[in-house]
């Protein structure tokens, strides 16, 4: 890579040697200052140099993840081959005569490939430069416990109820006296959620919009959560051209799908998706008051294609005979919460160990997902693996290669999400999307990410 950079560099010295004769050629012939244009040509090539270092450097920086988890007692060789070194250190408990922490740290070269062993559970930092003087990034070693989970891969019925009330849409309407009305203009905003209505707590939509309608046009007192602020704004609904007392707002309060259960653990922990539910209108994460999970039939496929997504179309019957878990937590890196023993008689695989980021390798690995009536194992290859990549659930591409699997769906669909992912015998990661263009690849999130939460 450093090679590149200099070829490039030297293309720019050479554009710009080239550029500097037919000026002075130029100068010659018309008279011009010829200082004016070499202050011109140099100032190119600085800003030539500077974007060609900005760019090595964010690409060495985003070869490096912000956290390496490594297990107790088990050699992790690491191999980043970038112009890099630093400490790796952690405070000790003891106190100098001086009154100041000792610190032990170890160097490390990451041009070389190295290894990492501990013999406890514990924490340690790693402060990096690049070429040994540019602060490049401060990296957190987590020493853990082999942990052990149960890849799933089977389908499941998803219900969730929002804390309150969601805005999804703010507008206008035609009163009764004819003008046009927006009360909650500048009031409220799309992903507010109402948690009260004049001190009472909101319990679903329909009850919401009845007090509105019964209000009489008299002011109400919402209690509005916004991020992670909340706070009381009054607004007064108006009569609309049907007679009812409106805010000119457009709310949700649940909503449903088809997923897939990623694994579980054995105290019947699960986790799903690989991506949190997100409202489909406004984009935000959605902020339960409760979530349940409900076993489910795949009944139909539609097949992807480019430029159009396929989708798992399942049955699921809303009844308590037909619960099979209840949603805790809907985070970024997908839904997790506790799940009956009904579970067990679904899966097909043992207990597996977690395999972490820097185990996760480009080349054949597996699914296990249901788009025939069961959980089966496909074949995929693993095309790329991002160690630090912003968005976390796009931590590696895949390609689906099974034959099979790809004459059922074309690739990745809907309902896939979730969908364990497993190489050499370590559960590994789990789908999470699919690209437009092209079903048959896709991305999948690290299980040590889905951990996290």
């Amino acid at each position: 890579m450093v090679f590149s950079f200099l070829l490039v560099a030297k293309c720019i010295l050479s554009l710009y040697m080239e550029g500097s004769e037919k000026v002075e050629d130029t100068v010659r012939r018309s008279g011009y200052r010829r200082s004016g244009y070499r202050r011109f040509l140099y100032s190119l090539l600085c800003l030539g140099i500077v974007g060609i270092i900005m760019v090595g450097y964010n690409l060495y920086k985003s070869r490096i993840p912000e956290t390496i988890k490594i297990r107790v007692g088990e050699e992790e060789k690491f191999d980043f081959n970038i112009p890099a070194s630093g400490e790796l250190y952690k405070e000790a408990l003891a106190v100098s005569d001086m009154g100041e922490k000792e610190i032990a740290s170890i160097h490390v070269e990451l041009d070389r490939p190295f290894t990492m062993i501990a013999s406890e559970a514990d924490t340690y930092k790693m402060e990096l430069k690049l070429f040994g003087i540019l602060p490049l990034r401060d990296v957190d070693i987590e020493v853990i416990h082999e942990q052990i989970l149960t890849p799933a891969g089977i389908p499941i019925g998803i219900y969730v109820k929002t804390e309150g009330v969601l805005i999804i849409g703010i507008g206008e309407f035609e009163g009764k006296d004819g003008n046009t009305y927006m009360p909650a203009e500048h009031l409220l905003q799309t992903g507010d959620y109402i948690l009260t209505l004049n001190g009472e707590e909101v319990k679903n939509k329909k009850s919401f919009r009845t007090k509105i309608a019964e209000s009489n046009g008299n002011t109400v007192v919402l209690g509005i959560r916004r991020n992670e602020e909340e706070f009381e704004i009054k607004c007064q609904p108006r009569q609309s051209g049907d007679g009812e007392y409106k805010l000119g707002i457009w709310i949700r309060d649940n909503a449903q799908g088809v997923g897939t259960m990623t694994f579980v653990d054995e105290e019947n922990n699960f986790g799903a998706l690989g991506h949190g539910i997100n409202d489909m209108d406004t984009s935000t994460l959605m902020q339960l008051e409760y979530g349940t999970l409900y076993h489910t039939d795949i009944v139909g496929i539609k097949k992807g294609v480019s430029g159009e997504p396929g989708e798992l179309t399942g049955i699921i019957i809303y009844d308590d005979d037909n619960v099979m878990g209840s949603i805790l937590d809907n985070t970024v890196e997908g839904i997790f919460g506790i799940c009956d023993k009904t579970v067990e008689e679904n899966l097909i695989s043992e207990a597996l160990p977690v395999g972490l980021k820097q185990e996760v390798k480009t080349g054949a690995a597996q699914i296990i997902c249901s788009v025939d009536g069961k959980p089966a194992y496909y074949d995929i290859e693993i095309k790329e693996v991002y160690m630090d990549n912003n968005n976390v659930n796009r931590g590696i591409v895949l390609k689906i290669t099974d034959e099979k699997l790809l004459a059922l769906t074309g690739g990745i669909v809907q309902g896939m999400s979730g969908s364990p992912i497993i190489q050499n015998g370590r559960i590994v990661g789990a789908v999470t999307h699919v690209l437009v263009n092209d079903p048959t690849r896709g991305y999948g999130i690290f299980i040590e990410n889905m951990l996290e939460h």
